[in-house]
């Protein structure tokens, strides 16, 4: 194991430095941000051609073989790819394929020292076998990627708990080679988890721009037949028919339409044109036709009010003073009532209170 130089240690400090500054970026869409954009991806490039050339990692060796302090340089290509995937340039579908290169690289490095979980070896070994079309929820079912997506979430939520701690008593610790290592580690994991959900991303936009390119081009061009427009071919004109000793009295005659269909002078759907007219200025609602007298009295017209209907409902006679008969008939039968009334007064017939 070849120890990292102090011209790699600050070649690393001085691009994550310029990648930290893009985190903050107002403007991610000017071209200021897109020079520092590519300045940064040049520092991460130089990086790596750095540890290429001290030999830092070999496949014959273990992480516990790597000192403490190499173990950073494992992320730059993760750090790289998260670059690149934000570079739009001209030509993105190479950009997306360099991006995909950075973190299979990544990856192949962690399988090699054995720095996966079995959950992250798993998901590796899927990817290997359809890098093209890998996605962290394979199945159609709604609930079930919803459920994946869940516990992604917590998985990353969790792994940066944990790194922000270390990170915390990394600073608290005056630089404990063993809690720095921790640190070193966890942040790998907590990149780990971020190559897989960026991997996705990527089979989807390259699977998108695959599918663009294979459409045909659009053409625009005039598939007009030479003469439409003038109506040589179908009779048809876009010009207004005018009939000129008809214009110039200021008066229209003569027919309405010609044999074809033309109209040959302006013309007007009256009725319908004042119905609509009428209800501009009217209310919402329907206005009564006639008062209440002649709604009644059309009523009795047509039979729809019963008058009469027996003695009761009529007006009552009034008594001839002069009829001493019906006097005296209406006389005893007061009589009688009051008679009656008093023999039986109220409650009487129901002594043992029967109800």
């Amino acid at each position: 194991m070849s120890s990292s130089s102090p011209n790699l240690q600050s070649c690393l400090a001085s691009a994550k430095a310029q990648k930290q500054a893009l985190e903050t970026a107002a403007d991610t869409n000017s071209p200021a941000f897109r020079e520092d954009l590519s300045k940064a991806i040049s520092s991460f490039e130089q990086c790596q051609k750095l540890i290429q050339q001290l030999s830092l990692f070999s496949p014959n060796e273990s992480v516990e073989d790597i000192t403490t302090g190499d173990l950073q340089f494992l992320t730059v290509p993760y750090l790289l790819a998260e670059l690149l995937q934000r570079s739009y340039g001209a030509d993105r579908l190479k950009t997306l394929h360099q991006t995909r290169e950075e973190y299979e690289k990544y990856l192949e490095a962690l399988d090699q020292y054995e720095l996966l979980s079995p959950l992250n070896k798993k998901l590796y070994e899927q990817y290997l076998e359809q890098p093209e079309s890998f996605s962290l929820t394979p199945t159609n079912d709604v609930s079930a990627r919803r459920q994946v997506k869940i516990t992604r979430f917590k998985e990353e939520k969790e792994l940066k708990q944990k790194l922000e701690y270390l990170s915390q008593n990394k600073d608290s610790s005056h630089n404990d080679e063993d809690i720095v290592r921790q640190v070193y580690l966890a942040e790998i994991n907590f990149y780990t988890h971020q190559t897989f959900q960026s991997l996705d991303m990527l089979a989807q936009e390259l699977s998108m721009l695959k599918a663009a390119q294979s459409l045909p081009p659009v053409h625009r061009t005039d598939e007009r037949k030479p003469g439409l427009s003038d109506g040589k071919e179908t009779g048809y004109s876009d010009r207004l028919d005018m009939v000129g000793s008809q214009m110039g009295r200021g008066r229209y005659s003569g027919v309405l339409l010609s044999p074809d269909g033309k109209p040959l002078q302006p013309f007007t759907l009256t009725s319908r044109r004042t119905d609509i007219q009428r209800g501009v200025f009217r209310p919402g609602h329907n206005l009564p036709t006639m008062s209440i007298d002649e709604y009644l009295e059309e009523e009795r017209r047509r039979g729809g009010i019963i008058e009469g209907g027996g003695e009761k409902s009529g007006i009552p006679k009034e008594i001839d003073e002069d009829d001493h008969e019906k006097a005296d008939e209406e006389t005893q039968k007061a009589r009688a009532w009051d008679e009656f009334t008093e023999a039986n007064p109220r409650g009487s017939g129901n002594t043992l209170n029967r109800g």
